[in-house]
């Protein structure tokens, strides 16, 4: 699975009888979702916030530790462990995802991801 960190629009609706994405724009190509794969919730490493390098007054830079001395904003505990929803979806490419829906160019399996602190959605990774 190739690994991005892409903003994408996503519609929601329902795609069989699940809630979920059922379309979304990544790289100004409108996708279709045929199928859910798979959800999941995850929490992300906490641990790389910055906030949590900015509370500690260290940043890193390869194996060194840098101290920052500039204050980073404080953050809160529910902002460092806010639950990320992934949804692992099966898309065509187009409106209404006919164009040749075999065809490996025209699909692919892509991991969405929205993000519990920030409410936006990302392309996270696609398997094509």
């Amino acid at each position: 699975m190739r690994r991005y960190n892409e903003p994408v629009a996503v519609r929601r609706g329902l795609v069989d009888g699940v809630e979920g994405p059922d379309q979304f724009v990544w790289r100004d190509r409108l996708w279709r979702v045929r199928a859910v794969v798979g959800q999941w919730v995850e929490t992300p490493p906490w641990w790389e916030h910055h906030a949590v390098r900015g509370l500690l007054g260290t940043q890193h830079v390869g194996s060194q530790h840098v101290d920052t001395g500039a204050e980073l904003p404080v953050t809160s505990v529910a902002t460092l462990v806010a639950e990320h929803e992934v949804w692992r979806v099966d898309a065509t490419l187009g409106r209404l995802g006919l164009v040749h829906p075999d065809d490996p160019g025209v699909r692919g399996v892509f991991d969405l991801v929205l993000e519990g602190e920030t409410g936006q959605w990302r392309l996270a990774g696609c398997l094509d």
